[in-house]
């Protein structure tokens, strides 16, 4: 078919759009602004880009396409958006596209949840190549195994992130809901997605629905790490397994767990540990990945493998030489013995792990944790509280001022220089910049060499990362 998205440099679409292509389509698109690296990527696939928006963007072939694909940047408004509607062009949400093109015959494997879901899909698509199931896959980052967000593989299995945030402006439900899981893994539930989401209640709405999706005849690897696990897990009919990265084998509400760990060992080599299920050991493994966090990851991923059928050699395999993800601990560059580190953290529990795990991983060296609190969510005063308390592990924290806060109604407000008021009362030195500019101007001169600099921010943070770099070299 001929196909174009609406909206199509975003992460998830521009990878959206090269599974697509792979598959065969015929792909163009539109967007307000294209920059690389996602720019670069659409060239390499062949893909025509229009940019800004406009109507006659979608008769650029001379004729209207079989079907739009419409992203959820995309207001009713849009001119686009209001000529597909008024041309009577068929058009559908990214989630019912994926689900009616590439979910319908396959076995859908599905990763939901607030943290980790990006490590985990790519971690278990991941375990899934390695034992020669070749998978399919379409997920919000890069997979530095795959070097691309998509796969169109030759096997029975689609593993896809699982996204609940809201759809189309004409689908205010979550993405998940048209993904189809016969497979998933729910890495927990903290509130998240202030701007879509009123309150608690809400948001665990979203992941009581995604329980029930799962036939019966399905499995789910549930995360025990929050007490409202086994609330949100009396929504299934199917098979459930519960996990967590603990010695006693017990989730957080006191219940007993399927799966726990042991001889866990934190080293610059990775996670070493040992499965256990029901108190019986599954045998030792590594997992090319920092921090607790990341083990509890592995953990839900080893359940729901062993729940396909690979065997502990295959899992612990696959485990060994996964490379990580773009932008989840990611090491930019080392310049005069100072590491530069980037991270997409920006809820207080995964600021927490992350630094956690950073340091686990840089034992002995001065770890500053640059922070941006950037993500929907984080503008907003609602965890306010919590970061106070996210940044013990760090020998230095620091905190930008939102670049986007104007977007948010002033009563909802997250006070970047009350944070680090806050912070520093909790013992640990904190800083407030205006900008990525003037941390870098700040900073620069007074790093030294073996120091470790963590920056977190779920947008490009002002390019801090290649400037920080580039003023050390200076």
């Amino acid at each position: 078919m001929r196909i174009y998205l609406l909206g199509i440099a975003g992460t998830g679409m521009g990878s959206f759009a090269g599974l697509l292509r792979a598959a065969g389509h015929q792909v163009s698109g539109s967007d307000e602004g294209v920059y690389p690296p996602m720019s670069d990527k659409l060239r390499e696939w062949g893909i025509e880009v229009f940019t800004p928006y406009r109507a006659d963007n979608l008769w650029s072939a001379g004729k209207p396409p079989d079907l739009a694909v419409v992203g959820n940047v995309i207001r009713a408004q849009n001119v686009e958006a209001t000529e597909l509607r008024r041309r009577g062009i068929p058009h559908v949400s990214f989630p019912e596209a994926l689900e009616e093109l590439f979910l319908l015959e396959r076995h859908s494997v599905v990763v939901a949840g607030t943290h980790g879901k990006t490590t985990t899909t790519s971690l278990l698509a991941w375990v899934l190549q390695s034992a020669g199931r070749e998978p399919s896959l379409l997920v919000g980052g890069v997979p530095l195994n795959f070097n691309e967000g998509f796969r169109l593989g030759k096997g029975a299995h689609f593993v896809v992130e699982g996204d609940e945030y809201d759809t189309a402006y004409f689908d205010k439900g979550p993405k998940f809901m048209h993904y189809r899981p016969r497979t998933a893994v729910f890495t927990g539930a903290e509130f998240d997605h202030a701007d879509i989401y009123k309150d608690m209640a809400a948001y665990e709405s979203a992941f009581e629905k995604f329980f029930a999706l799962v036939p019966d005849d399905g499995f789910i690897a549930a995360c025990a790490c929050f007490a409202n696990w086994k609330k949100l897990s009396n929504f299934a009919k199917c098979k459930i397994e519960s996990y967590r990265a603990v010695d006693d084998a017990r989730g957080a509400d006191g219940s007993d767990v399927d799966w726990s760990m042991r001889g866990l060992s934190l080293s610059p080599r990775g996670a070493a540990f040992e499965p256990i299920f029901r108190g019986k050991s599954e045998g030792a493994l590594l997992l090319n990945a920092a921090g607790r966090h990341n083990v509890e990851n592995g953990l839900g991923v080893y359940a729901a493998c062993r729940a396909l059928g690979l065997t502990h050699a295959e899992i612990a395999t696959g485990f060994a030489s996964f490379k990580g993800v773009k932008r989840r601990q990611e090491l930019r560059g080392i310049v005069r013995d100072i590491s530069v580190i980037d991270d997409f953290a920006h809820h207080p529990t995964a600021v927490r792990e992350t630094i956690a795990a950073v340091k686990a991983q840089h034992a002995g060296q001065r770890l500053i944790a640059i922070f941006e609190p950037r993500s929907n969510t984080a503008m907003r005063k609602i965890h306010q509280d919590e970061y106070a308390h996210a940044f013990a592990d760090a020998d230095l924290a620091v905190i930008s001022q939102p670049s986007a806060l104007a977007k948010v109604p002033e009563s909802e407000r997250v006070d970047a220089q009350k944070m680090v008021r806050d912070i520093a009362a909790t013992g640990t030195q904190a800083r407030w910049y205006a900008s990525a500019d003037a941390i870098v101007e700040a900073l620069s001169p007074e790093l030294k060499s073996g120091d470790v600099v963590l920056a977190m921010s779920n947008g490009a943070f002002g390019g801090i990362h290649e400037k920080l770099l580039t003023a050390l070299a200076k």
